[in-house]
């Protein structure tokens, strides 16, 4: 995230400088009420605006699946292949295997959210494992934007191209403006 606002007119700070604070529980049912949980847990433990996200897969033939729960989808201390074994394993009988990649961003202070954005990517669910750059389910969602997975993209394509960029740039007006007023 913070090489795509390195240009924003304030500094950014990453959570590995609040190293006191306690990890925010990701239980909300949606990535929007995960996304907002931890911006205004953290803006208010350190008394700062914050930028938070959450992302999720969303499998149209699992009715979502594993949508909020994508990062333990296999289980709670499963690993990325273990996510990705398990939506393929799914999808063996399945022809409709279109999905899409979601990410939503909170913005917020102290005294509450101040904005959510959210970036979509749409796609389908391979047959096989793609590419070697990426992580979570990078190279089994072919991007269809482009044909291929992201995990077969560079970083710069995907910085350019994935849910999260997406999302940032949704919210880098707002960011700008609230930089300028300082």
């Amino acid at each position: 995230m913070q090489i795509l606002l390195a240009d924003l007119p304030f500094q950014l700070v990453g959570m590995d400088a609040f190293t006191h604070l306690p990890p925010v529980e990701e239980d909300q049912p949606t990535i929007l009420g995960n996304a907002a949980k931890k911006a205004l847990q953290i803006a208010q433990a350190t008394r700062m605006l914050c930028l938070a996200d959450d992302t999720g897969l969303f499998i149209d033939c699992l009715d979502g699946l594993p949508g909020v729960h994508s990062a333990r989808w296999a289980g709670e201390h499963c690993s990325y292949l273990d996510n990705r074994l398990k939506a393929l394993e799914m999808l063996q009988n399945c022809d409709r295997r279109s999905a899409s990649f979601r990410t939503v961003i909170a913005l917020a202070s102290p005294q509450g959210i101040i904005a959510f954005k959210e970036g979509r990517v749409d796609g389908e669910i391979t047959r096989e494992e793609l590419g070697t750059n990426g992580f979570g389910y990078d190279s089994i969602f072919l991007v269809k934007a482009t044909g291929k997975t992201f995990a077969q993209m560079s970083d710069e394509d995907k910085n350019q191209l994935s849910h999260r960029a997406l999302a940032i740039a949704a919210i880098r007006p707002i960011l700008f403006k609230l930089g300028n007023m300082e």
